[in-house]
């Protein structure tokens, strides 16, 4: 039987709270966002370097699935991450992997990956939500209607997205996933315009009412360049996704997944500052 170190130790990292911020490792050489390739070293190096800012999660990921990116190898895939899930996970971080495979999600759950985050909620690799049922992991479900196309097909995006993840969260639960272990990602990004990452955006609520913990995916991601007046680089965008958290953690969503950390953390923390001072009771002004 697979280990169960971490079966239902994990309930307060999946409850309700501040908004969580969880970094990006990418092992990957064709990452839409960034222009180095790290190795185990420095990829390892750089999960250190986000826990120390602030980082609750670290997301790594050994395949890109932009736009254009060929999929990977397998046996190439558990070569990057494992290693550095193995050491991440030794140094007592928690840590999640960016995968679609379910031969990947077992070998990183067995090197200490506590959660699976699936851009493809299943439809991929089905066999993925029997393994990470097995281990007991969490499980990030995603919203992406045909994996490895970024084709625009939504018509009325929000009740759509709201729909198929819900068909895709009996599919998990019916495959073994405990429902407290299962969060929702409405894919931001994938296979919807600029319009439809804004109006999912504008309906953070609707998307909560599914019952389930949201991540929410945002950085660096292309439609944001609609908040700049000029032409930007992934890189650049890094102010209007720390925007974007302040406006999710306002919300108290689930988790952020993002490539810089530090400013997210000041984005939660204002975002709680202002939440508690709405608590004290005081309402309007003194006539």
């Amino acid at each position: 039987m697979p280990p169960t170190t971490h079966a239902r130790a994990d309930e307060a990292l999946f409850s309700p709270g501040p908004t969580k911020v969880m970094g990006i490792i990418n092992v990957t050489p064709d990452s839409f966002s960034e222009t180095t390739h790290r190795t185990w070293t420095q990829a390892i190096d750089f999960g250190i370097e986000l826990a120390a800012q602030g980082a609750q999660i670290l997301d790594v990921g050994g395949m890109s699935t932009r736009p254009g990116a060929k999929p990977v190898d397998q046996a190439e895939e558990i070569a990057r991450v494992v290693p550095v899930v193995e050491a991440l996970a030794a140094a007592g971080l928690v840590i999640s992997v960016d995968t679609m495979h379910a031969a990947v999600a077992q070998a990183v759950l067995k090197a200490g990956a506590r959660i699976i985050n699936d851009v493809t909620g299943g439809l991929s690799d089905p066999q993925i939500l029997t393994v990470t049922a097995q281990y007991q992991a969490g499980y990030v479900l995603q919203h992406w209607r045909t994996p490895f196309d970024h084709s625009f097909t939504h018509v009325d995006v929000v009740p759509e997205v709201c729909a198929e993840l819900t068909k895709r969260a009996y599919a998990a639960m019916e495959a073994g996933i405990a429902p407290e272990q299962l969060i929702l990602d409405p894919g931001v990004g994938f296979g919807k315009t600029a319009a439809q990452n804004w109006e999912l955006l504008a309906n953070v609520d609707r998307i909560a009412a599914l019952g389930f913990p949201v991540m929410w995916g945002v950085s660096r991601k292309r439609f944001l360049s609609e908040a700049y007046d000029h032409a930007t680089e992934p890189w650049q965008r890094d102010a209007a996704t720390a925007a974007v958290t302040a406006l999710l953690a306002s919300k108290r969503v689930w988790a952020v997944r993002t490539h810089t950390v530090a400013e997210h953390r000041a984005a939660v923390a204002v975002a709680e500052a202002v939440r508690g001072a709405g608590e004290t009771g005081i309402q309007g002004c003194p006539t």
